[in-house]
C-alpha cells in the first residue's frame, strides 16, 4: 500500500479517536460516570468490530493458532484500553479536548519512542535518533506553548 495512503489512514484514525473521545466524554458527563461511558463505548465497539470481522475477514484463526497466543495478550490490551479511554473520558471535561489530546499524544509519542528504541512489546526496533529527539522536543514545546496560560 502506498505510504501516503497509510499516512492518511493513520491521520484519519487519529481524528476518529479524538472525536470519539469528545463524544464519549459527553456521555460520561451525562451519566456522571466516565467508567460507565467506557463500558458502553467498548460494548458498542465490540458490536461494530464483530460486524466488520464478519464482513471483511477472509480467514479466521484456527484453534491451533488461538491456542498459540499467550494468555496475557487476551487481557492486557483491553485492560490498558480501559485505563487509557477511562482517563481520557475523565480528563477531557476538566482540561478540554485539545489540551487532553495533545498531552495524551505526547505520552503516546514518548512511550512509542522508548518502546521502539528498545523493541519492547515484540515490535520492530526503531533507533532513537537525533532527528526523533528533536521531533519529540518540538512536540513538547508545542504542547507547552499552546497549553500554558
Amino acid at each position: 500500500m502506498n505510504k501516503i495512503i497509510i499516512f492518511l489512514l493513520s491521520f484519519t484514525g487519529g481524528v476518529a479517536l479524538a472525536a470519539q473521545s469528545g463524544l464519549n466524554s459527553q456521555l460520561g458527563v451525562g451519566l456522571k460516570n466516565p467508567l460507565l461511558a467506557s463500558v458502553i463505548a467498548f460494548f458498542s465497539s465490540t458490536i461494530f468490530a464483530l460486524v466488520f470481522v464478519f464482513i471483511m475477514a477472509k480467514d479466521l484463526p484456527t484453534i491451533t493458532q488461538i491456542k498459540g497466543i499467550p494468555t496475557y495478550l487476551w487481557f492486557t490490551g483491553g485492560f490498558l484500553s480501559v485505563i487509557g479511554i477511562g482517563l481520557y473520558l475523565y480528563t477531557i471535561p476538566k482540561l478540554g479536548i485539545s489540551t487532553m489530546i495533545s498531552i495524551g499524544l505526547c505520552g503516546q509519542l514518548i512511550f512509542a519512542a522508548i518502546a521502539g528504541h528498545f523493541g519492547w512489546l515484540n515490535l520492530p526496533m526503531e533507533p532513537f535518533t537525533l532527528k526523533r529527539f528533536i521531533g519529540i522536543l518540538a512536540m513538547i514545546s508545542g504542547i507547552l506553548i499552546t497549553n500554558l496560560k
